[in-house]
């Protein structure tokens, strides 16, 4: 059984039902049938009052599940329309002996055309996880359709249109209310566009034997708050600033103080035990006003940064920078250093217009930027994020947080993780400095790279949560410093 934080690829999903339903005999018709009930029970569960019942079914086993699950509504009594794609008939054994049941019930099917008619619940059954295309004709007239209507939507294992593996939606998808999953979580419905149409998520995970996941492996970790006792567990009693590490920050050029401000205060908030600022003249005293406990120096050009470096555990390098030669210098300087790296923002722009392999860094590119380090289009980054954040990480040897809805985080070798918070109200500017600062603060205080880029990307995120608790609209970046901190101390909340 799989850990309920494991996220799969379509093909080990199909791997698994294949080998679950060759132990089941039958065919896998038990498996079916699981899916099936267990679909009817989380309809009861959110809809309990629910009497008129619509089913929309495609001709594979996913409208099999739709079958059974309509089936048991009519035997308990409700009103049921069963809405089959014109022309595309049950074409699996399994799906046929669904629909013979339903019919031999008391149930019938009716072709859609054109029109829905009123239910108190749709459920969506008409393409399961190997459907990465977008719909067209019938079918994305029947999603259309079924999109108009005002009662909820029950989609089972993936809204019909969206990408399970990639998270993108290339057509028509339904507007799912809920998603059950079945057996596992499908890694796409948890990042990008795919976020728009899930709904909330839910899992029947089904009764399968042991043997069933022989050689089937997660592709990516679900990282929630949970996650946060082990990454910061309390601090020993007779601590010093020492061993909570130095981080320097490098950034802030004319006009832009403001962002390496928001990335030093987040260091400080997350746990850093000191912090430097490098900036240029101009910032020195408004920093100094608004962040006292940070060391700030005045950077006019490359030749003082070296003794900042000759203290420092880790630099982030990006907040503010810009371009032109100021930035360079401090730019190239820092990546001479040796350091552990954290970098963002033009950095990140920077390194695309020289690409290279790193040593000990940790990228922290927006899809915008992404598109630059590979080299590509933006679309393109958004229309398979794991994929990107993949070749990211493999392009220049490093870890990689890709962020946007459903943050990915990469590193060679490792196992895929997906941040599970965050909402749309910390799409501002500015929201990238503290992740910046909060990263390279965890990094500073022993972490790995790949666990102080996931740990980092997740405290960013959960503060974000707690600050928009009065509405996203307006949210500002410095909003998320009170709850980070209270989050990045897990054991006062328990």
């Amino acid at each position: 059984m799989a850990n309920l934080a494991d996220l799969f690829d379509s093909r080990a999903a199909r791997t698994l039902d294949a080998q679950a339903s060759a132990l089941a005999g039958e065919g896998g018709w038990g498996l079916m049938a699981q899916a099936g009930q267990a679909a009817w029970q989380c309809l009861l569960q959110h809809w309990p009052q629910a009497r008129r019942l619509g089913v929309v079914v495609g001709s594979g086993n996913n409208g099999g599940d739709g079958y059974v699950l309509a089936r048991h509504a009519l035997q308990a009594g409700l009103q049921v329309q069963v809405v089959a794609l014109p022309g595309s008939p049950p074409s699996t054994a399994l799906a046929q002996r669904a629909a013979t049941d339903f019919r031999s019930a008391g149930g019938t099917v009716a072709d859609f055309n054109g029109e829905l008619a009123q239910a108190d619940v749709w459920v969506d059954a008409l393409f399961g996880l190997g459907f990465a295309r977008a719909p067209g004709g019938a079918a994305q007239a029947l999603i259309e359709a079924l999109n108009a209507q005002q009662a909820p939507v029950l989609a089972l294992d993936v809204p019909s249109g969206v990408d399970a593996d990639r998270g993108c939606v290339p057509g028509a998808a339904v507007r799912a209310t809920l998603t059950l999953q079945f057996i596992v979580a499908h890694r796409g419905l948890y990042t990008g566009d795919a976020l728009e149409y899930t709904g909330r998520r839910q899992l029947a995970p089904l009764t399968l034997p042991d043997e069933a996941w022989q050689g089937v492996v997660a592709d990516a970790e679900c990282w929630t708050q949970s996650r946060l006792p082990d990454l910061l567990p309390p601090r020993r009693a007779n601590s010093h600033k020492g061993e909570s590490g130095h981080v320097l920050c490098v950034g802030g050029n004319h006009g832009s103080g403001g962002a390496i401000a928001m990335a030093a205060e987040a260091a400080l908030r997350a746990g850093a035990g000191l912090l430097s600022i490098g900036t240029r003249q101009d910032h020195v005293g408004p920093l100094l006003a608004r962040l006292p406990e940070a060391m700030t120096h005045a950077l006019e050009d490359g030749a003082a940064l070296p003794a900042l470096l000759a203290k420092a555990k880790v630099v982030a390098i990006g907040p503010g920078l810009g371009q032109d030669e100021w930035a360079r210098a401090l730019y190239a300087r820092v990546l001479q250093s040796g350091l552990p790296l954290v970098i963002d923002a033009d950095a990140l722009n920077l390194l695309a217009q020289d690409a290279h392999a790193m040593t000990d860094a940790i990228l922290t590119p927006h899809p915008g930027e992404a598109a630059r380090l590979l080299e590509t289009t933006t679309a393109a980054i958004q229309a398979d994020r794991y994929g990107s954040a993949q070749a990211l990480a493999g392009r220049y040897h490093a870890v990689v947080v890709l962020k946007g809805a459903g943050s990915i985080v990469a590193a060679p070798g490792r196992t895929l993780r997906l941040i599970a918070a965050g909402n749309p109200g910390m799409a501002v500017g500015g929201m990238g400095d503290l992740l910046t600062g909060i990263i390279a603060s965890l990094r500073a205080q022993g972490l790995s790279a790949f666990d102080a880029a996931a740990g980092g990307a997740l405290l960013h995120a959960l503060a974000g949560d707690v600050a928009a608790a009065d509405g996203a609209r307006g949210l500002l970046p410095t909003d998320l410093l009170a709850p980070l901190r209270r989050l990045a101390n897990p054991e006062c909340s328990r």
